[in-house]
Formats: structure tokens, sequence, C-alpha cells
């Protein structure tokens, strides 16, 4: 199947299943060391990580979450992910010093990658759910 050249995509209502839905994202961040995330993480979605040895990815507060995300309103969400290329080390999303709290499995082990959906609960107050 060839991809359309014309047109934006599926449309609601127009029958268009057969297009892929495409968007857009900034630069992917790779690092290799313990790490504190920003809006330009969560905005592409992934950030690349790769070390030989294992380290912490830290959430900003969920204050500057909300400083960053200023429509967000409670029950927004987004999804952000970490690809982990070590064979032998450990990636662990931490929450920042307040207001975020990781629910599920925090870490990453190597090879693999975890994704996460972070949902706003209530002002300056975050929830990153494991899926």
């Amino acid at each position: 199947m060839a991809l359309p050249n014309v047109g934006g995509g599926y449309q609601v209502a127009d029958g268009n299943t057969n297009e892929l839905t495409m968007t857009v994202r900034p630069q992917v961040n790779a690092i290799s060391a313990a790490y504190t995330l920003t809006a330009a993480d969560f905005a592409s979605g992934i950030v690349s990580a790769t070390s030989s040895g294992s380290y912490a990815v830290t959430t900003p507060t969920g204050a500057a979450m909300d400083a960053a995300f200023t429509n967000a309103k409670v029950g927004s969400s987004f999804e952000f992910s970490i690809t982990h290329g070590s064979a032998t080390n450990v990636i662990t999303l931490t929450a920042g010093a307040s207001g975020v709290t990781i629910v599920g499995l925090a870490t990453v082990t190597g090879i693999t990658s975890g994704t996460w959906v972070f949902r706003k609960t209530a002002a300056a107050t975050w929830s990153a759910y494991r899926i």
C-alpha cells in the first residue's frame, strides 16, 4: 500500500482508515548519566539512554511540570518513554522532589524500553503510570 501524497491523514467520518496518522516530534535526547527530564524531553516523548553504569532519570517537580504545561487541566495526560541500549545496566525513573508519583515498575532493564502515561491529578500534582 502506498502512502497518500495528498490530504492530511485520517479524517473522522470520511473513511480514510488506510492512511497513517503522523505527528511531528522534536529531536530525541540521548543521555548517558543521571539526568533530570525537561519539557523538551516530554515534548519529544522519548529519551534514549545508554551508559556503562546504572543511573536515575528524574522527573521535574509537579510545580515545574505545571509551569511547563500551562494549558494542562486535571485529567490531561501524555505518554513518555525511555529506551535503554545498554545490555547490563538499569535506568530508574524517579519522581522529582515533590508533586510527582511513579506508579508501577520504575526500572528499565538493558535492551528494553519503558513507557509511562503522565496524568495531571491536581494543581502541581502528576502521576506517572507504567504501561
